[in-house]
């Protein structure tokens, strides 16, 4: 198709050579310094259009025309006059000087586009690297965008470490696996020019980490290189951001680990304590009666369980923190709930008034029990640490628009709306109470967690004097139900 083109634009070329020939001669006749014009003019739009070889068939036509229809004798190709050899030489050399210099600036011209068009390419390609998320495997997106901004029929890239060939584009890669396992264990470099491939080593300073594979349009070996040392940027970039991750995730995983001790250690002080009071009683009284004895086992036995709650809701808050949440849900009521963490938490919220009020029966529905009494007594604690014992603590079990909502609503001193921004962010503390008031920083986003799970929410509305905390199901899930 290409050797077709060229011949049918020669062809056109000496056709347009005729068309001024027989323009000047017969229809406007013209002398010979004019025509010797039209036709350089003529070859050089020739040579800026199509090329040299175009330009160099259309001028030794037209020093044929030239010295056959315009230098005398007319109609023969024999010139009298020796001044007109020296002027068809002239001519028939600057026509063939200035096609050639004109095919040059063309030449020139289309090398500046092309670079130019790498640039941008490239340019593009390393912009891409910076916007991959974590959607997908960062190699395979990294290749998905590589064959994409330089139009690559197919791209490959092996990368050692994970041992894993990352492919992209619209044809598949194949049959050249082992060439490019070896560019990247010694860093060589393979071309397959019938297929249009290139295999090169990605290296990082003098050491290979990687190997690229490319099909399709030919490239430069600056633009090769050029590739190459983005790739490696993006993938020593990626690797970095794992390093981060497992970093940070060693860091909360400690953080949780001594934030939970501290707060268990914290709680746990209270029943001990009352625990201690009653047996030291008991062993220093082995003589007392009968029914301050029992009084004394009562508290003891009371305390311990409440102690063993506080060891399983420790653990509970572990592992919802740590892990997927797997919800065993159940029908059931949740002011039947509501009042059992009331119940649990009578002894911690003795001194605060507390009043619930369910304005109608609610229907039952499916949710986890265990993570729901974690999430509602994560709130009730919240607001009682927060509030002052003569300030009222109310909570309130509605249905509004297809879910139960349970409102719990204190008017200690509010939250400050930046504090509300970040307030279900793990550890977040506000820096007005965090010195203050103790506590772990996890209840409020653990809770979240728990509501999240269920397919429904925590919110927060707060102003000066009052806070209402809303944790809402909605009545109607899928799902297991036991």
């Amino acid at each position: 198709m290409g050797h077709a083109w060229r011949v049918l634009k020669v062809l056109a070329s000496i056709i347009g050579i005729t068309v001024i020939t027989w323009t000047a001669y017969a229809v406007i006749p013209f002398n010979a310094a004019t025509v010797g014009f039209a036709y350089l003019l003529y070859l050089l739009v020739i040579a800026s259009t199509w090329g040299f070889l175009e330009a160099s068939l259309s001028s030794i036509a037209a020093a044929i025309f030239f010295n056959f229809y315009f230098l005398p004798p007319v109609g023969t190709l024999t010139i009298a006059d020796p001044q007109n050899w020296v002027a068809l030489f002239a001519f028939l050399v600057t026509s063939l000087i200035a096609s050639q210099l004109s095919t040059a600036a063309k030449r020139r011209a289309l090398d500046a586009v092309e670079r130019q068009q790498d640039l941008e390419r490239l340019y593009t390609f390393g912009r891409a690297i910076l916007l991959v998320d974590n959607t997908e495997p960062f190699a395979k997106q990294l290749m998905n965008r590589l064959a994409e901004t330089f139009e690559l029929n197919a791209v490959a890239l092996y990368e050692p470490r994970s041992g894993e060939i990352y492919r992209a584009g619209p044809v598949d890669f194949e049959g050249m696996d082992s060439q490019l396992r070896e560019a990247a264990l010694q860093g060589t470099a393979f071309s397959d020019t019938e297929h249009t491939r290139t295999i090169i080593a990605i290296r990082l300073g003098s050491q290979p980490i990687a190997s690229l594979a490319l099909q399709g349009t030919p490239m430069t070996d600056s633009v090769l290189q050029s590739i190459a040392n983005l790739v490696a940027i993006g993938l020593e970039r990626a690797r970095a951001q794992e390093l981060a991750h497992e970093i940070e995730a060693a860091r909360r995983s400690e953080r949780l680990r001594t934030t939970l001790i501290d707060a268990m250690a914290h709680e746990f002080k209270t029943p001990l304590t009352s625990i201690r009071a009653a047996t030291t009683a008991l062993l220093a009284n082995p003589d007392q009666q009968p029914p301050s004895a029992a009084r004394m086992l009562r508290i003891a036995d009371e305390e311990a369980a409440h102690l063993e709650e506080l060891i399983d809701d420790a653990l509970e808050m572990a592992h919802v923190d740590s892990d997927q949440i797997d919800l065993d849900l159940e029908v059931s009521n949740v002011s039947d709930v509501v009042r059992q963490v009331l119940t649990s938490m009578k002894a911690k919220i003795e001194d605060q008034t507390l009043e619930f009020v369910c304005d109608e029966p609610l229907p039952p529905i499916a949710f986890d029990r265990r993570l729901m009494k974690l999430a509602v007594k994560q709130i009730l604690d919240n607001a009682v640490k927060y509030s002052s014992a003569e300030k009222e603590i109310s909570v309130r079990a509605v249905r509004v628009n297809g879910t139960v909502a349970i409102e719990v609503t204190d008017h200690g001193r509010g939250i400050s709306a930046s504090d509300q921004v970040r307030i279900f962010d793990r550890f977040y503390r506000s820096p007005a109470v965090e010195d203050q008031i103790p506590g772990s920083g996890l209840g409020l986003s653990i809770a979240q967690r728990i509501m999240q799970a269920h397919g429904g929410d925590l919110t927060v509305k707060s102003q000066p004097g009052d806070t209402t905390f809303t944790l809402v199901l909605p009545m109607e899930r899928k799902g297991k139900i036991n």
